[in-house]
């Protein structure tokens, strides 16, 4: 049975820059050969649950102030119109044609570099409580017999407003906030995680909760929870990616 994976995807430019996320991904990618990829992306909310029924995505660039380099990458991998359709009936989920947006592509561009996986996308359906996310997570766990590997795609942390340069340190409410979430998660505290709004400098970390949100899709999707990476970037970006056995 596969693990589901949360991934902290970071800045667009984790596509180019070499950093320790960058390379970690790169290695985890190499020990898994999941037969699909269902995403949850913190960049595509929606009202109602989506599923990506595309057969070939296409590659949204859905950012905007960066290197010529990052618009030039294209990840072309398929689609699986016949697993969107058995979500959008699991899952009650509406099907839409739908790219690749940077939280689905860069992540996966750089785990599956040969793009021969198919890939689908669920949104992140804004109106859902923290419960209703998990609930969600829990019912994709099917998947994972079946060697499909489950991900929610967003950012440990990720005040934009904060943002310093690249190799800036931790500033201690980040620091708070990310050992917080590990703690809860190590001791399969669900509850609190349900409630993480609650946690030290959580709304300072998350001015908005799109990209905390996809953790716990993954956290019910999966068990108990191990920490694969932990690093920083640009001081208030924490890459923490979690696994869920």
């Amino acid at each position: 049975m596969l693990p589901s994976l949360f991934i902290s995807h970071g800045s667009p430019m984790l596509a180019l820059n070499k950093t320790s996320a960058h390379t970690f991904l790169r290695e985890l990618g190499s020990q898994l050969s999941p037969k699909a990829v269902v995403v949850v992306s913190a960049h595509w909310e929606s009202s109602e649950l989506l599923v990506s029924s595309s057969a070939k995505p296409k590659t949204i660039h859905d950012f905007g102030g960066f290197p010529q380099a990052l618009f030039d990458l294209h990840y072309a991998a398929p689609g699986d119109p016949e697993l969107a359709e058995r979500l959008a009936a699991l899952l009650g989920a509406k099907p839409i044609e739908r790219g690749f947006d940077h939280g689905v592509w860069v992540p996966l561009s750089l785990m599956f570099p040969d793009a021969n996986i198919p890939v689908v996308s669920l949104s992140l359906p804004v109106r859902w409580s923290n419960a209703e996310l998990a609930a969600l997570g829990e019912r994709l766990s099917v998947l994972r017999d079946e060697g499909i590997l489950v991900i929610g795609s967003g950012s440990l942390t990720h005040n934009l407003y904060e943002l310093m340069a690249q190799d800036s340190p931790m500033p201690g409410w980040v620091d708070e906030f990310a050992h917080w979430v590990h703690d809860h998660l190590v001791a399969n505290d669900r509850e609190a995680l349900l409630n993480w709004e609650n946690a030290p400098s959580a709304r300072k970390n998350h001015p908005t909760p799109e990209h905390f949100q996809p953790l716990l899709v993954a956290m019910g999707a999966g068990g108990n929870a191990t920490q694969l990476h932990h690093s920083v970037e640009h001081g208030v970006l924490a890459m923490d990616i979690y696994q869920f056995a």
